[in-house]
């Protein structure tokens, strides 16, 4: 495996909405596992999105077990071509992001979504998601759209700050 190196803002790519995967091959899963390695390795890191790496494919991964504290969980998860089809709740929270390294920022996101998406293999795969596991997949699935969590601060005077070193 290796790491990809990781574009940062105000890459344009990032602002790029991404392609639907179409093939489910060996090829999608090898870069699959550059994605969860550059994701493991990125500090604090708990998702990665393709574009991140200069992949405009709806690839991404939402990966709650590595939480600060325990959350409730579907464990690590590869998400192709995911969709959130439903929402309920708001709650606002701080968010970082390895491709806006040196800022957080409080944003709003639901509490509760439905989400569906594939598998590695094209499988139909469908969660109901709350609290830090639903945010960290809606990071995931802005990032597919080319919305960057700047992009959803409500005012970047009061709620973006520089990352504590």
């Amino acid at each position: 495996m290796a790491t990809l190196d990781i574009l940062t803002y105000p890459d344009e790519r990032l602002k790029t909405a991404c392609e639907p995967v179409d093939q489910f091959d060996p090829a999608l899963r090898e870069f699959i596992e550059h994605l969860q390695e550059t994701c493991s390795g990125g500090p604090g890191a708990v998702g990665i999105a393709a574009p991140q790496v200069g992949e405009l494919r709806r690839i991404c991964i939402v990966d709650a077990t590595r939480a600060k504290r325990p959350v409730e969980n579907h464990g690590p998860l590869v998400l192709i071509n995911p969709e959130i089809t439903a929402w309920d709740g708001f709650a606002v929270g701080r968010e970082g992001c390895l491709s806006v390294p040196d800022y957080t920022g409080k944003v709003i996101r639901a509490e509760r979504i439905e989400l569906k998406a594939q598998d590695p293999f094209g499988k139909p795969l469908s969660f109901s998601m709350k609290g830090f596991e639903a945010r960290i997949a809606q990071h995931e699935v802005d990032h597919l759209d080319g919305i960057l969590f700047l992009d959803r601060l409500v005012s970047r005077h009061a709620d973006l700050q520089l990352r504590k070193k």
